[in-house]
């Protein structure tokens, strides 16, 4: 029998009205822009996450956790605590909350550096706040 070597990630930046999704390749090594998801509420959030995750069955979610300088959770993390919550019923692996200071501000960094303007596309910092949240945690773990 052979052991499944998918190590596929999917890094989720959550936010109220939008949620941007990242992915990993199947060796957990690179991330790359997935989607950035429309959304009314946590529930829907939830749903439409579930048919990624039907799609591309990763082997772990993580999520980005705004956590304060002072390393104390900010009113978000509360927020994202409760998704959390939301996310254990459509997928049953592991899901790891990640601290993602600045990755926001980081991402439209980057879309400013490539001489865009990122005020209208709130979709591309998502997107690229996920895929920052996820190279960094991939980086991370291949440094253990």
């Amino acid at each position: 029998m052979t052991k499944n070597l998918n190590r596929t990630i999917i890094a989720i930046d959550y936010g109220t009205r939008r949620v941007g999704l990242a992915k990993s390749d199947p060796t957990g090594t690179i991330a790359s822009a997935l989607t950035t998801l429309e959304v009314k509420s946590d529930k829907d959030a939830a749903s439409q996450l579930a048919e990624i995750v039907t799609e591309h069955r990763p082997d772990r979610l993580i999520i980005g956790y705004p956590l304060l300088a002072s390393g104390d959770k900010s009113e978000k993390c509360h927020e994202i605590d409760r998704f959390i919550t939301r996310l254990e019923q459509i997928f049953n692996g592991p899901i790891e909350r990640v601290d993602e200071q600045y990755s926001s501000k980081e991402a439209a960094g980057v879309i400013h550096a490539h001489g865009k303007k990122a005020g209208k596309n709130k979709k591309r910092i998502d997107r690229l706040a996920a895929v920052i949240i996820l190279q960094r945690y991939l980086e991370e773990q291949s440094a253990e």
